[in-house]
């Protein structure tokens, strides 16, 4: 494919993307940016929430995983629903209750300012570091397919990058990307199923048959606990990371909270866990097509699974079509992500640390909210700039396990606050939330020799959510 083409195939598609954004959010004021007016029909939220979701990493890298992992990741998603389903029937009536624009309004209400801005500040770091390794992803294989062949830098890239995903939720927020995540969502599950069916019809087997006979299929694994793949840590660490990364993280639950009730928000959640599983399913069923169709056709792979997909896909082995199925994908893929997360950021940041709408009057909320928005869209695009300086995958592997220890602070706070009926030494809960990620990362590399050779993987996120309850059940204040 020529860098003109995917040009070509990228301006189409956000051409359509901005009519929808201008639309449904022409009218947007404050509310409707923060939290869409809580209007928002429940069932295009739970299909827009997939493409939130599922970022550009995961478009790339579950397909690329099952040559060394099967199809374990699935025990994994299998968690991810049952973590929705106890989302549904336990924040989200909390959340409506208190009529909360930002969750970690609760954490102000329930223990103190501190503890309020430590959840707020920790959500903070780990969604731009989340936020800008995703569409990092996505400036790498523009660079790769479009600006480098036309000679052009990876800064320029960047803006053009970044400065798409300002555009497109400046104007409507929550508002807009209901409906803009939609067509993200339609375009990104259309792409995978495309896909699927011309390999298929490339191999000319019946997909049931060659998804049997490869040893790529395993889902369960129960044999060795010192396993990553091992089943009951994989699943407790879907069910867990999904409550934290999903119920407590204010870029997701934004949109569940534009529901017109407590009831409809439900509907999208259940929906929503459903939906994913499926998704996922997708990638995995993807990958091993991927990898049977090279070992047919002896092609020599890249070592790094992350990036069979984008070879195969771009590297003239389909036809046409599915070199533009991908870039669609890709880009629908880790737009959602980015567009949903900027937007996060920014209600978080103007109503949190900011307070900004209980001092000021609309229009002030509303100058400060766009000033915010730029900030925050200028802060995603230094951070994706050092990460390409720094460009290697220890480097990225090492922000990612950054990022997944700051929701373990998150976990431990709301679990305490829900089940425990104490007030604690707010003032003290910073230090708390800061020692638990220390903690776990001291208990992380030292596990093998202390727990005779087990391996902790996403379930550092569950000891981490641990040493956060216990700190706050030592801060417990004694009653007169």
């Amino acid at each position: 494919m020529s860098p003109t083409f995917i040009l070509l195939t990228i301006v189409i598609y956000f051409a359509v993307l901005f009519g929808i954004s201008y639309f449904a959010g022409r009218k947007a004021d404050n509310a409707g940016f923060f939290s869409g007016n809580r209007k928002s029909p429940w069932y295009v939220v739970a299909f827009a929430t997939i493409g939130a979701a599922i970022s550009g990493v995961t478009f790339v890298s579950v397909p690329g995983m099952v040559a060394g992992s099967g199809f374990s990741y699935l025990q994994m998603v299998l968690g991810f629903a049952v973590g929705q389903l106890l989302i549904a029937f336990v924040l989200i009536p909390l959340f409506y209750r208190m009529n909360l624009v930002s969750i970690y309004e609760y954490l102000e209400n329930r223990f103190g300012m501190s503890t309020y801005k430590t959840g707020a500040w920790f959500f903070f770091v780990s969604k731009m570091l989340g936020a800008s390794i995703r569409l990092f992803i996505v400036c790498v294989v523009l660079q790769l397919l479009v600006f480098e062949p036309l000679h052009l830098s990876f800064v320029l890239n960047l803006i053009f990058t970044v400065g798409i995903v300002w555009l497109y939720t400046f104007r409507g927020g929550v508002k807009s990307l209901i409906w803009t995540d939609s067509l993200k969502t339609f375009s990104l599950i259309v792409s995978v199923g495309l896909c699927i069916y011309y390999i298929v019809h490339n191999l000319g087997g019946n997909l049931l048959d060659i998804i049997k006979e490869s040893d790529m299929s395993k889902t369960f694994f129960f044999d060795d606990v010192n396993d990553k793949r091992y089943f009951f840590k994989q699943f407790l660490a879907g069910v867990f990371t999904v409550i934290a990364t999903t119920g407590l993280d204010q870029d997701l639950m934004q949109k569940t909270l534009s529901c017109k009730n407590s009831r409809d928000s439900q509907k999208n959640m259940i929906t929503g866990g459903l939906l994913q599983v499926f998704i996922n399913l997708l990638f995995l069923i993807l990958g091993v097509l991927l990898y049977t169709f090279a070992t047919k056709n002896n092609i020599a792979l890249p070592d790094k699974g992350d990036e069979v997909f984008p070879f195969l896909a771009t590297g003239g082995y389909f036809p046409v079509i599915v070199s533009i199925l991908f870039i669609v994908g890709l880009i629908s893929a880790a737009y959602a992500a980015a567009g949903s997360a900027l937007t996060a950021l920014t209600t978080s940041f103007v109503i949190d640390i900011l307070e900004t709408p209980k001092k000021k009057t609309e229009k002030e909320v509303s100058s400060i909210r766009i000033k915010v928005h730029v900030a925050m869209a200028v802060v995603m695009a230094a951070v994706i700039f050092i990460i390409n300086i720094l460009n290697n995958a220890s480097v990225i592997d090492t922000v990612y396990k950054i990022a997944s220890y700051t929701y373990g602070p998150l976990l431990g706070m709301f679990v305490f606050g829900i089940f425990v009926k104490k007030k604690v030494k707010d003032r003290y809960v910073p230090w708390v939330a800061i020692a638990s990620p220390i903690l776990c990362f001291v208990f992380d590399i030292n596990s093998k020799v202390w727990f005779n050779g087990y391996e902790f993987s996403h379930e550092r996120l569950i000891l981490n959510a641990l040493f956060t309850f216990v700190g706050l059940c030592l801060l417990i204040k004694k009653e007169k």
